[in-house]
């Protein structure tokens, strides 16, 4: 790309809204020169024109390319694949499977073919299993493959909690584990504000509540915005995780990352957290569980594999 400042690629391939948000969030944070790959090749042109002059306004020197042809995405360091239907209202994450997976199963073929030595970063949904299935398709190590999960979820769950306590998000530690859906595994017993427990700050009965609400997170901004899925979250979400690798930061986030033993379970992408470098998942991080959030987790495991089996069915079938 003409004008780098550096020999950084990264490249989003779907320029919707959570693309052109990831795009926005990584060239304001100087990760990265960007290819924006979209079926709708005048579409990303134009969203990466934008999104360049709007870097210039802030003396930010990083172009966004958009293009519609996977040559201009080779060699990238990382490659974030976002393509894929969004949700509307009624819908879950596990109604997108079957749609979301053929979109996936051909973005991986054209991304690792143009990148073979990338990191992949899974976001459409239901990410877990999409990961799962970059994976697979890729012929990738395994470190080389994440999804975008946990980072996301335990960000709606530091905002609920510091929403209920009337504190800065940034004094809450939370984080949640297993699937990005209903099943997943907000971790009650590791969540703290300022190093006090949760528990000793907060009844038990909003301590639940809060926990519905995290787990239908999602689903509470789709409700509301009706004509789509959220974006702005999920955008920064992946630019953390983005800036983890590109900068090689070694922060353990959590994040959906294959499991082989860990935790009691093996070759499923499941969100744990992990120390995320330069080679994606440096080391998975295991943390000590309660009986309580052990058996939480071991649902919300069978739940993904469930749908990974199904997928499986269906490529069969």
């Amino acid at each position: 790309m003409a004008g780098s400042k550096r020999d950084v690629k990264l490249s989003i391939i779907g320029a919707g809204n959570v693309g052109a948000h990831i795009a926005v969030y990584a060239a304001s944070k100087d990760l990265a020169d960007i290819a924006l790959l979209d079926q709708n090749a005048d579409k990303a042109k134009g969203t990466g024109l934008d999104i360049t002059q709007a870097m210039a306004t802030a003396n930010i020197d990083r172009l966004v390319v958009g293009t519609g042809d996977y040559a201009d995405t080779a060699n990238s360091d990382v490659v974030v694949i976002t393509a894929g239907l969004a949700r509307k209202p009624g819908m879950s994450r596990d109604d997108l499977l079957e749609a979301n997976a053929a979109i996936v199963r051909s973005v991986t073929r054209e991304a690792v073919r143009h990148s073979p030595n990338c990191v992949l970063v899974v976001v459409t949904n239901p990410v877990n299993t999409m990961a799962q299935l970059a994976y697979e398709v890729s012929g990738f190590p395994s470190e080389r493959v994440i999804g975008v999960s946990g980072v996301l979820d335990s960000a709606r769950f530091k905002t609920f909690i510091a929403m209920e306590l009337a504190v800065a998000a940034s004094r809450v530690n939370a984080m949640v584990l297993g699937d990005h859906g209903a099943e997943m595994v907000p971790l009650v017993d590791h969540c703290t504000v300022d190093g006090i427990p949760i528990r000793e700050l907060m009844p038990q009965e909003r301590i639940v509540a809060i926990v519905e609400r995290v787990r239908h997170g999602g689903s509470e901004i789709v409700n509301l915005i009706k004509t789509g899925s959220a974006y702005y979250a999920p955008g920064t979400a992946t630019v953390e995780v983005l800036d983890c690798i590109l900068k090689d930061r070694q922060v353990t986030l959590p994040c959906a990352v294959y499991l082989q033993g860990e935790y009691g379970v093996n070759g499923l992408y499941v969100g744990v957290p992990a120390l995320i470098g330069a080679h994606g998942v440096e080391k998975v991080i295991q943390l000590h569980l309660s009986e309580a959030e052990r058996s939480a987790l071991q649902v919300s495991v069978e739940h993904i594999r469930q749908r990974c089996d199904m997928l499986k069915a269906g490529a069969k079938g």
